[in-house]
């Protein structure tokens, strides 16, 4: 299909240009490229990770046709490729993208966060629905383009925030959004002591890059699970699991789990960008922190009060846990509002003090409940509709976690510029805010 530059398609590449974003994302088509425009069609997908947490997803989709399956670990993803014979195999997402462009309606993308960005941006660009695992992309820059790149293209998007199709955090939105608790004007969000990641598997307490380079395992394309990221050797350090752990490949503890749980303050008191992060942890510059506190700051939003988010990970709880008298939940968040409190956590929620809230009755539900994560997502891709964590909401949430290790790695606070995408006075940031990425896999 041809692609045409509309006027609103070039007034939104030059915004993006003045942001630092490549032009040729913003002049894209607005078609939007859907093939199976009936209900009960069914999608042709390409999977893009299929094993460990791909896996997952390649089965949360599996409803529809699978037609080719992409993984760099033989091994790993040795149990999708026989559970699909009938989808074609590759090791490269490129070569897979370009070969069957055509015979695609949308991909998923199950791949470490470093190379989120490179395979999303090339897939919608070619006009695919896009699903992918969170956080939604390896820096601050990156999520902006998957956010404008899916806007531009007009695509279905969704994230791989799960529990946010749970029935607990709509119960617990709509409690907030009618008042239950009044206004809210800080939120407290932590996790457990469990959630501390190691710098490396075998040693707790050295987080150095290992020396040793043992050969990669049978199968395994070391080059390719590289992707975007420098050069390194490979070592059992970094994959297939521990790459969490690294800069060069993901944000830590706090980019793993920031965008499940403060998913819920995010949807709730519909925030976006803060105006300022400050964040305390330990800062190594190969290895990520394995604690951090940081504080953000939003702005008012029409009636709603401007709201300080602080995040807490690594143990213990907030002094306000301790001084409240609220419950120690292992990780939770918990919404401080003018006539009362809310706690959550992916399973549960209650309404603080319960004495005052003992004859409570709730609101009637006005958050309809979801078909399914992945299924929403199919399902919007065939008819239009809507999706709850698409790329323009779930990438403000990307980008709101990783400021939290920007901040950290930057000097410990940053004033965000959102529409520039820069932390104003801060020229140590940059670097920090968008990576550099090897030749060949640049967005």
């Amino acid at each position: 299909m041809q692609q045409q530059t509309t006027r609103r398609g070039f007034m939104r590449g030059a915004a993006l240009g003045a942001a630092g974003i490549p032009m040729y994302i913003g002049i894209l088509s607005d078609s939007r490229l859907v093939r199976g425009t009936a209900a009960n069609s069914k999608l042709n997908i390409a999977c893009i990770g299929v094993g460990g947490r791909g896996a997952a997803n390649v089965e949360g989709v599996q409803h529809e046709n699978i037609v080719a399956l992409c993984d760099v670990d033989a091994q790993r993803g040795g149990d999708m490729f026989a559970r699909h014979p009938q989808a074609k195999r590759y090791t490269d997402f490129r070569r897979m993208l370009e070969e069957m462009g055509d015979k695609i309606d949308a991909v998923v993308i199950g791949t470490p966060d470093h190379t989120h960005a490179v395979a999303g941006v090339m897939a919608m660009t070619m006009g695919k629905h896009c699903y992918c695992e969170k956080p939604l992309t390896h820096s601050v820059y990156e999520a902006r383009v998957m956010a404008e790149t899916a806007r531009q293209k007009n695509l279905v998007t969704q994230m791989g925030t799960q529990i946010h199709a749970g029935g607990n955090y709509r119960r617990a939105v709509e409690l907030v959004q009618s008042g239950a608790i009044g206004a809210v004007r800080d939120v407290h969000v932590w996790l457990g002591a469990d959630f501390a990641g190691p710098p490396t598997p075998t040693d707790r307490r050295q987080p150095d890059a290992p020396t040793d380079t043992p050969k990669p395992p049978e199968g395994f394309d070391w080059d390719l699970w590289l992707g975007p990221a420098p050069y390194r050797p490979y070592h059992p350090t970094y994959a297939p699991f521990n790459w969490r752990y690294w800069w060069s490949f993901a944000n830590g503890v706090l980019g793993d789990f920031f965008c499940h749980y403060c998913d819920l303050a995010f949807w709730a008191l519909k925030l976006r960008h803060p105006i300022t992060v400050e964040a305390q942890g330990p800062v190594h510059p190969e290895s990520t922190a394995r604690w951090t506190n940081a504080r953000q700051t939003y702005p008012a939003r029409g009636d709603l009060p401007a709201v300080t988010l602080t995040w807490h990970s690594g143990g213990g709880y907030p002094e306000i846990v301790k001084d409240k008298n609220i419950p120690q939940w292992g990780s939770a968040v918990l919404f401080v509002g003018s006539d009362g409190m809310l706690i959550a956590d992916y399973n549960q929620h209650k309404l603080l003090p319960e004495d005052k809230f003992a004859d409570f009755k709730r609101p009637e539900p006005f958050i309809a409940d979801s078909m399914g994560h992945h299924r929403e997502w199919t399902e919007a891709c065939k008819t239009g509709g809507p999706t709850t964590c698409n790329f323009d909401y779930s990438g403000a949430l990307t980008e709101a976690a990783l400021l939290c290790n920007v901040a950290l790695r930057a000097g410990g606070r940053i004033t965000w510029d959102a529409e520039n995408l820069k932390a104003v006075d801060c020229p140590q940031a940059d670097k920090y805010i968008r990576r550099e990425c090897r030749p060949g896999w640049t967005l």
